[in-house]
């Protein structure tokens, strides 16, 4: 490696065919037999891994030792899978980060996360000192995928609430790094009634309770008055002296845009709107190739 990039010199040693690589793959081996992961298949890896970086602008010594600080087969999973430098250098951060193994890494590579994180609608920036702002916003993503839950079509709040939580490790990976988890249906008592929030969960990068909130339809504005009441009752009752102020998020099925940053615009407490997705859609050519739901059980019946 250069002292500012990745040495471009190796461009035209990397770029030569197999046989030039089978006979580096024996020179290396034979120069020095107690290294390991000099095989040609590695070298053609490593070729791949190093034309990928360079394709473009060489990046620079901060982002090469990133690269070296997470495993091998992590580097290759992220170059096989990213469609951009920028891309790959996200999830390379990430996987340093968050100690992500290789499965979790794939996961969220697959799941779109980079395309995802820090696009949901919040008002952090007008309720939120700016440093606490940025961090909160990169902590929501839009949408959520629930693609780990097998729920219905017609599918209450109730029973997604209730899948959500026997399902709380994908739904904390999801979710993010950072979440405690504190309870559902979470009572508070609010003069002489008493409130119960969906769920409940403490951020620990945050410093913060986090109100979430579930609704299997569309966004209506009248959900964030409801998110607010709820965010000022942890505040008053939950929230330590050294805590942040309590972040709300809004699940919902569906959303327009511009109604929620109207709903979003004159409330004074912390929250964000996001939706949420069962399984991920596939395209339509191939949605017809697939077969119904009935057609796999029939055929099941038949082999009984």
């Amino acid at each position: 490696m250069g002292t500012d990039s990745i040495n471009m010199d190796f461009r035209p040693t990397l770029s030569r065919g197999d046989g030039f690589l089978k006979q580096l793959s024996m020179d290396l081996r034979a120069e020095f037999p107690e290294i390991k992961g000099f095989s040609s298949s590695n070298i053609k890896y490593i070729r791949q891994w190093f034309l990928f970086y360079t394709s473009d602008e060489p990046i620079g010594q901060q982002a090469v030792g990133q690269l070296t600080q997470i495993p091998w087969g992590h580097n290759l999973k992220i170059i096989a899978k990213s469609k951009s430098i920028k891309e790959a250098l996200y999830y390379v951060q990430q996987t340093q980060a968050h100690g992500w193994s290789r499965n979790v890494l794939t996961h969220q590579i697959e799941s779109g996360l980079w395309q995802r994180e820090g696009k949901a609608i919040t008002n952090f920036e007008s309720t939120l000192p700016a440093m606490q702002s940025d961090l909160a916003k990169q902590t929501l993503k839009d949408p959520y995928l629930f693609d780990f839950l097998s729920l219905s079509k017609e599918h209450s709040e109730r029973e997604l609430e209730q899948a959500l939580t026997e399902h709380i490790t994908h739904f904390l990976l999801e979710l993010g790094a950072g979440f405690a988890y504190m309870g559902k249906q979470f009572a508070l008592q609010v003069g002489e009634r008493e409130f119960f929030i969906d769920l409940l969960f403490y951020h620990t990068q945050l410093r913060c309770h986090v109100v979430i909130e579930l609704k299997i339809g569309d966004f209506e504005p009248e959900h964030a008055g409801k998110l607010n009441f709820y965010i000022k009752a942890v505040d008053e009752q939950l929230r330590h002296a050294s805590d942040q102020p309590t972040i709300g998020i809004l699940l919902c099925k569906n959303k327009d845009r511009l109604v929620a940053e109207y709903a979003l615009s004159d409330i004074q407490k912390p929250m964000g709107v996001s939706e949420y997705q069962l399984t991920q859609s596939l395209p339509e050519n191939l949605q017809s190739k697939l077969p119904s739901i009935e057609a796999i059980e029939q055929e099941l019946a038949g082999d009984l």
